[in-house]
């Protein structure tokens, strides 16, 4: 009687095949990217930094238990956003020289109470955020989210007074242009050098 031979399975086949599955899901999958906090660091420089008032700082601390005190106060997040706003927008002083100006001179946009104790001017205003190594990451961000808000209020109200539209309108019709148009960047950057984005990260410490 003959001998059968058992069959054979062809495993080169099989191998394309897996190979083929690879490249479909490495093409097909997609990947969740965290967007983080959008904030440029300041570059290093051997300049000396000027000296600031203490007026014009803004101190927000957030200790081991996640609470939030300003100015060494305790105080709820959901205020913190008008607090900032309110610092910001005082006007109180002169402010620094703005593009095309030799000289400082007074907010003539802000509708601050303008108290002498507070800020001089919205680029002046400074907001230091101290963290302690305990406090929580979502803690922290919420905090920067809150600052952030504040910044967007005040330039969508001005942006709003000044040309008819809010600041993110104004800087989508600046992006949907493929940033070409010059009238439109002009504007955007009169509305950022009005209120310019001035938040300072203090190293982690020990935050009581």
């Amino acid at each position: 009687m003959a001998r059968r031979e058992n069959p054979e399975i062809n495993a080169g086949s099989m191998a394309d095949i897996a190979f083929l599955l690879l490249i479909f899901f490495l093409v097909t999958t997609t990947m969740d990217v965290d967007s983080g906090i959008p904030k440029k660091l300041a570059e290093k420089t051997d300049v000396q930094p000027p000296i600031v008032k203490e007026k014009n700082i803004f101190q927000v601390s957030i200790n081991r238990n996640n609470q939030l005190l300003v100015e060494n106060e305790p105080m709820e997040l959901k205020d913190l956003k008008d607090a900032a706003m309110k610092f910001i927008d005082n006007g109180g002083g002169i402010g620094n020289p703005m593009p095309g100006k030799e000289a400082g001179a007074p907010c003539d946009y802000c509708k601050g109470v303008k108290d002498p104790e507070s800020s001089d001017h919205p680029n002046k205003a400074i907001i230091s955020v101290e963290s302690d190594r305990g406090t929580e990451y979502g803690t922290y961000v919420a905090v920067q989210n809150e600052l952030l808000r504040a910044y967007t209020d005040l330039r969508n109200r001005l942006c709003q007074e000044k040309y008819g539209m809010s600041f993110d309108e104004l800087e989508k019709a600046f992006i949907d242009s493929a940033r070409k148009d010059e009238s439109l960047r002009k504007k955007v950057e009169d509305i950022k050098e009005s209120y310019p984005q001035i938040i300072s990260d203090t190293d982690p410490t020990n935050v009581q």
